[in-house]
C-alpha cells in the first residue's frame, strides 16, 4: 500500500462526509477478497509492524480494563496543569501514577 492512498480524517470531519452522503474510499470489495495468505503478505510488507514480527502473539491475553469510578477530587492547580499540558488522556496518566503509587505501597507493605 502506497502513503499516497492513505488519508487521516477526524471524527467530525468523518461525520460530516457522512452527512454530506460521500461514500467511504476504501475499496471493500478488494478488502473481502483478500485471503488469510494475502492479509499475512500486507503484514509483513508493512514497516511499521517491522518490531512485531517476532512476537509470539499465540500466548497474549486479553485485558479488559474494569470500569472506572467517577469522584470528585480536589488536586493542587499546578499538578492538573502539569498533566492537563501533556495532552490528551491526562486523567487516565494520574490513574496511572495513581496504581504505580498503590503497587509500590502494596509492595513495601508484603
Amino acid at each position: 500500500m502506497s502513503k499516497h492512498s492513505i488519508t487521516t480524517v477526524t471524527l467530525d470531519e468523518l461525520r460530516l462526509k457522512r452527512a454530506r452522503g460521500e461514500k467511504s474510499q476504501t475499496d471493500w470489495a478488494r478488502v473481502d477478497a483478500m485471503t488469510d495468505e494475502d492479509i499475512d503478505r500486507a503484514i509483513a510488507d508493512d514497516p511499521d509492524w517491522a518490531e512485531f514480527k517476532d512476537i509470539d502473539w499465540s500466548k497474549a491475553t486479553l485485558v479488559v480494563p474494569k470500569p472506572k469510578k467517577s469522584i470528585s477530587l480536589r488536586v493542587d492547580e499546578d499538578v492538573i496543569d502539569f498533566f492537563k499540558s501533556t495532552g490528551k488522556g491526562y486523567q487516565t496518566r494520574i490513574n496511572a501514577v495513581l496504581r504505580h503509587y498503590m503497587r509500590e505501597q502494596k509492595r513495601r507493605n508484603k
